[in-house]
């Protein structure tokens, strides 16, 4: 089973920076996901979204105070600054920080330490570790609200799908992700790499919405949705409640079918985000008892802001579960 590394060791430092996907290599994750959005000048750099004040220090720069701006964000109002008003010069001059600092306060240490990295910078990184650690690791990027960047002008699938031939990836180095099948389309005739399609536990992609399509996510993973899935993409990817249900209290719950009903269109199955805090956590579940129990399920993949547990709790024998 894959261990996808959520944003790179994101459980250890802050997410989205060469240290945490350094980290991640070395605990020994199979894949790294930056997630993507673009930058003024059509440049794919790593963060989450693209309001960038919780995960850089940018709100410190008087240069930029008069880029605080509110935007609609797929169909949500958002305050703050965004990526694709400044070009990457501009975003060389910020510094990551932490994003969740009153969880994970230890990761506030390396708080200003590095810039936002490129997807290009990314792939060199996952070459360089795995050339170091003489073992293949893979990038599996997620495009963030590609029809929002579309309207800007600047489509995150024909930017992305040019780096990955200018860089020349491999079918076995890459995968990509969106929630938005629209984009996975599109994707599916530009690209021969493996897609993703993301599914949410709740509510409906953003370009059905756009679009007037009254389908939800809940519609995606019925058998006949799945089937369509399966035209254009080669993995499902369910957030874990979809997977198995947590009960009132907070317990985890019967699994459902779904693992069962894509592996039977021909859909690998892999789930996110597995963490390791006690706020993530099922009640009365450990985090290796909760991994295990999904594993048992016969996924392909899971995502993981620690690493290096997942993996510990995922090679311990069946025997404990």
């Amino acid at each position: 089973m894959l261990v996808i590394a959520h944003r790179g060791a994101s459980g250890y430092r802050p997410e989205h920076t060469p240290a945490a996907y350094r980290l991640a290599a070395a605990q020994g994750a199979d894949y790294l996901e930056p997630d993507l959005v673009a930058t003024l000048d059509g440049v794919l750099v790593c963060r989450h979204e693209n309001e960038i004040s919780s995960t850089t220090d940018v709100a410190d720069h008087p240069v930029f105070a008069d880029r605080k701006i509110t935007k609609i964000v797929d169909g949500t109002a958002v305050t703050g600054w965004f990526v694709e008003d400044f070009t990457l010069a501009e975003l060389r001059t910020l510094r990551a920080r932490e994003r969740m600092p009153a969880l994970r306060a230890s990761n506030t240490a390396y708080d200003g330490l590095e810039a936002i990295p490129t997807f290009d910078e990314v792939v060199q990184l996952a070459r360089r570790e795995s050339a170091r650690l003489g073992r293949p690791i893979g990038v599996i990027p997620e495009i963030k609200h590609p029809a929002y960047f579309r309207r800007l002008g600047l489509p995150l699938e024909e930017l992305l799908t040019e780096r990955i031939l200018a860089l020349g990836l491999r079918v076995d180095e890459i995968m990509v992700q969106s929630f938005e099948p629209t984009s996975l389309r599109r994707l599916s005739v530009m690209t021969r790499v493996p897609l993703v399609q993301l599914i949410d536990a709740e509510s409906a992609p953003n370009d059905f919405l756009r679009t007037g399509d009254g389908r939800t996510y809940a519609d995606l993973i019925e058998p006949a949705g799945l089937r369509e899935i399966a035209t254009y993409a080669h993995v499902l990817a369910p957030h874990k409640d979809l997977v198995i249900p947590r009960t009132a209290d907070g317990c985890l719950g019967e699994p459902t079918r779904l693992v069962e009903q894509a592996h039977r269109v021909g859909l690998e199955v892999q789930v996110w985000t597995f963490r390791a805090e006690r706020r993530f956590l099922p009640t009365a579940t450990d985090y290796p008892t909760e991994l295990m129990r999904f594993a048992a399920l016969g996924l392909q993949g899971v995502f993981a802001d620690h690493p290096d547990q997942a993996l510990a709790a995922l090679r311990k024998p069946a025997l404990n579960v």
